[in-house]
């Protein structure tokens, strides 16, 4: 089993990537997100739970969260390999990703971080906003201090990632299709070792 997580700031094309490395490497996507939205729906235990948290305006605890990725893990263990997009955020979540990882006999492989740079980020949102509906990508000040607060989040996470000198960044500028390429390299020279 190979697992990948995807870092990037928001618009820096870790959706898009993530399709196209799902399609190809047959990866089970697994975004934090969607999992909490579904466990919602589906109105599990730790779903009401984490709805519980949302309703007050508080974060879902990071207990809640692994719990989710646990009962996905399970859903799934005949898969090749997963990609973790959107998490983990902390170094306490990379913690106990791998420590759950462990008892799965398992672990993250690499973390690829798309780099790109501000301003282009900026615009890019600009642009989904036009069309995507999403008030957050609207606002060139909303963005920006989303830019800050996932840079303070990440970066001890790329930090402790480095050191186990799993992280590798990835230049996510220029056409989709160049970006894949490039994140395909570095995946295939990962899966050889």
């Amino acid at each position: 089993m190979f697992n990948l997580i995807l870092f990037g700031p928001p618009g820096s094309g870790k959706g898009t990537q993530s399709e196209k490395l799902v399609e190809k490497y047959e990866f089970v996507h697994l975004s934090t997100g969607n999992l909490l939205r579904q466990e919602i729906a589906d109105k599990t235990p730790l779903g009401l739970e984490a709805k519980s948290f949302m309703d007050k305006g508080q974060l879902v605890p990071d207990e809640v969260v692994i719990g989710m990725v646990d009962s996905y893990f399970d859903l799934h263990k005949d898969a090749r390999g997963f990609l973790f997009d959107g998490y983990p955020r902390t170094v306490a979540q990379a913690e106990a990703l791998d420590k759950l990882l462990k008892l799965k006999k398992t672990e993250i492989n690499t973390v690829l971080a798309l780099e790109v740079s501000e301003e282009e980020l900026v615009s890019r949102l600009l642009n989904r906003g036009k069309t995507s509906g999403r008030s957050d990508d609207t606002n060139e000040e909303v963005i920006r201090k989303r830019f800050a607060v996932y840079n303070n989040e990440t970066t001890p996470v790329a930090d402790y990632y480095k050191k186990i000198n799993k992280f590798e960044s990835i230049k996510g500028e220029g056409s989709i299709d160049s970006i894949f390429s490039r994140i395909c390299d570095a995946l295939d020279k990962r899966m050889k070792k």
